[in-house]
């Protein structure tokens, strides 16, 4: 199986690939560093990337930035990089996508908890993963040959809760996150949010 990566360096990211590299042809794909890159504010960049590397089975995004803060504090700008970013460079990366998945292949986004369980300061990044959420629920009935679209929600991640430096005792590991996105390819599962929280995929 062919699987391309995106936003192969973060945290989630490099726990994706290598758990699905390895039974699978893994293309990484990171946003400024690695052999190869796109920038996926830039439909024209994905467009390139697909040039390049041909049909594949599955897609896999781990991208999309998002900006926390109040909604007295954050600027247009932490709304617009949630909209260009990890809303539209997403929905955009389906929408090229498509058309160099094989038969049968499928597509797997990255929504967020602060979709379903709203907390202070991440209105932004609500926005964006409910709106995640809803294209792929809507996006599911319209794809053809058997290709199929999820999201994967994941709560807050150990390693990132670590970074900042806060108590990570009710993160879920990067690890367990993993097997969310390797249960949406390998599963018949179409139009579905899973949410990782908890532990591994069961």
């Amino acid at each position: 199986m062919k699987i391309l990566a995106v936003g192969a360096n973060g945290i989630i990211g490099k726990a994706v690939v290598s758990l699905l590299s390895q039974d699978s042809e893994l293309i990484a794909v990171g946003h400024s560093q690695g052999s190869l890159t796109v920038d996926i504010e830039d439909k024209h960049s994905i467009q390139s990337l697909f040039e390049k590397i041909g049909n594949v089975d599955a897609i896999v995004s781990m991208a999309g930035n998002g900006e926390i803060g109040s909604l007295e504090d954050t600027p247009d700008s932490g709304y617009r990089m949630v909209l260009d970013n990890k809303l539209m460079g997403q929905v955009n990366l389906v929408r090229v996508g498509m058309n160099y998945l094989n038969e049968g292949g499928s597509i797997t986004l990255t929504s967020g908890a602060a979709a379903t369980n709203p907390m202070p300061g991440t209105a932004a990044i609500a926005m964006g993963a409910a709106a995640i959420n809803a294209f792929v629920a809507t996006a599911a009935l319209e794809l053809n040959d058997g290709k199929r679209i999820n999201a994967i929600s994941p709560s807050m991640v150990k390693e990132t809760m670590e970074s900042w430096g806060i108590d990570s005792s009710s993160g879920i590991p990067a690890a367990d996150v993993a097997t969310y996105y390797q249960a949406s390819i390998h599963q018949n599962l179409n139009g579905e949010v899973l949410h990782a929280s908890g532990g591994r995929y069961e």
